[in-house]
């Protein structure tokens, strides 16, 4: 198929390669700077998201308060040794007690958030220092990264893989690890009061650049994104994941102190996103690039991995509202608003995560909970901050479809469905417990939606 057809396609069609191709609309994004009218976040009825605001705020806080912190609590916060054994059933029954560095670092940032902007109860900032506690008695020499993983106690072990979509891929030599344990002490720091971990997370950052900077970094990376696939190796390469997880901690830094080096960072990421990732053929962002930035000649050049555009497009959003920058917002949020119209599945509803081949029209074409997660995250940005139509719209859409289909209620067991396939058919056997997208989503839009409340539905007036 054509780019150019691609690119002009609005309807649906069925699969049409072993893979699954499909056409999701792909209509080019207006502007998305609100009507001059547009000063409410409620639509025309006073509901978001298709409920009126107090409905929302309570199935936002059953879903959280309810639901997931007690799961949690009772099967995967390590009370003893600190820490959280993520690698678990739907019952709660563990597979392994081995815990992940990054996932260490998430949880981290999850309960120290929790305590500093929703419940202010040391139990959860207990859980936070405990991980700290856990992650530094293995801290790594100032050239080193962390061990990706851990027994329960503490021994490091051999890199066992993450688990994705029922797949374990190694990490290799990667930065994620160490950008997600900076992240949790970002916070943990905000929360706690203890500056010295603020400048602990600047100190991973730093080193996390110089690796990532490594002509020969991570050459192996780019394979997750194909599914075991055989692949070429690209040694050096750019990955718009990393900048994603780098701009993130960069917001959170600036914001605890507004300081030239962590500008300068921020700076360097916002261009690799907005710059460098963006492919103005396909007005969208691509996965990988060659170390100097240029286009690479094999498949990865049509990798638009669209989960990561649509949670990063978030997030210089976010570092956007920090600077006052309506103009980069503006220009953001029109490009999350693409992401959001090219990855949906006119077929079955919901986003998917990544096009493996643009001008073939090749997806991945699983519903991955983070991709449908992140988008509902990043439209109530939008219309907190802008009351844009078209964001209600996307949001009522995509919260009902969310809401009907992930969570495992109806299945007898607690949480969210994580990886379904296309349809969300439910499969009983899982072996992973999502603590990091899941809970920052329900947190970031319970914050978002009081404060709707509290202004009486106004929009924020942060760009005046």
């Amino acid at each position: 198929m054509k780019r150019r057809h691609f690119l002009q396609l609005t309807g649906s069609m069925g699969v049409l390669l072993a893979q699954g191709a499909v056409a999701p609309r792909v209509a080019r994004a207006e502007s998305a700077s609100p009507p001059k009218s547009a000063v409410s976040a409620l639509d025309a009825e006073g509901k978001i998201g298709g409920r009126t605001l107090d409905d929302l705020i309570a199935r936002y806080r059953y879903d959280l308060f309810d639901d997931f912190l007690p799961f949690m609590d009772k099967f995967v916060i390590d009370h003893e040794y600190g820490g959280f054994m993520t690698d678990a059933d739907r019952a709660g029954k563990r597979v392994t007690t081995n815990k992940r560095t990054r996932y260490e670092g998430r949880g981290i940032w999850i309960y120290s958030h929790l305590y500093r902007t929703l419940a202010r109860e040391d139990r959860y900032l207990d859980v936070a220092r405990k991980s700290v506690e856990f992650l530094l008695r293995n801290e790594p020499p100032a050239d080193k990264l962390w061990p990706s993983s851990f027994s329960r106690e503490g021994r490091p072990i051999e890199d066992e893989g993450m688990l994705i979509a029922g797949k374990r891929f190694k990490s290799g030599n990667e930065v994620y690890d160490d950008l997600f344990v900076a992240e949790g002490f970002t916070e943990y720091a905000a929360a706690s009061g203890k500056e010295e971990f603020a400048a602990r997370a600047l100190a991973i950052l730093e080193r996390c650049e110089r690796i990532y900077d490594d002509p020969q970094y991570a050459p192996n990376a780019p394979l997750v994104y194909y599914g075991g696939m055989e692949t070429p190796s690209l040694p050096g390469c750019r990955l718009l994941g990393v900048w994603m997880v780098m701009i993130r901690l960069a917001t959170q830094l600036l914001q605890a102190a507004d300081t030239p080096r962590v500008r300068a960072v921020a700076d360097r990421c916002i261009d690799a996103i907005m710059q460098r990732h963006y492919n103005k053929e396909f007005d969208l962002n691509v996965e990988v690039l060659n170390h100097d930035f240029s286009a690479p000649d094999n498949l990865y050049a049509q990798l638009a991995y669209t989960g990561h555009g649509i949670e990063t497009l978030w997030m210089v959003m976010d570092e956007a509202l920090r600077r006052k920058d309506s103009a980069l917002f503006n220009e953001a949020a029109r490009r999350f608003r693409r992401h959001l119209d090219v990855a949906w599945d006119d077929v079955y509803q919901g986003w998917f995560r990544g096009c493996r081949n643009v001008d073939e029209n090749t997806w991945i074409l699983d519903k991955a909970l983070w991709v449908q997660e992140e988008a509902l995250a990043g439209l109530t940005m939008i219309i907190e901050h802008t009351g844009a139509d078209w964001a209600k719209d996307w949001l009522r859409r995509g919260y009902s479809y969310v809401i009907e289909n992930f969570p495992l209620a109806r299945h007898g067991y607690a949480l969210w469905d994580i990886y379904p396939d296309r349809r969300v058919h439910f499969v009983e056997k899982y072996e992973r417990i999502e603590h990091y997208h899941h809970p920052r989503h329900l947190m970031l839009n319970l914050s978002a939606l009081l404060r709707i409340k509290e202004r009486s539905g106004a929009i924020s007036g942060v760009f005046g």
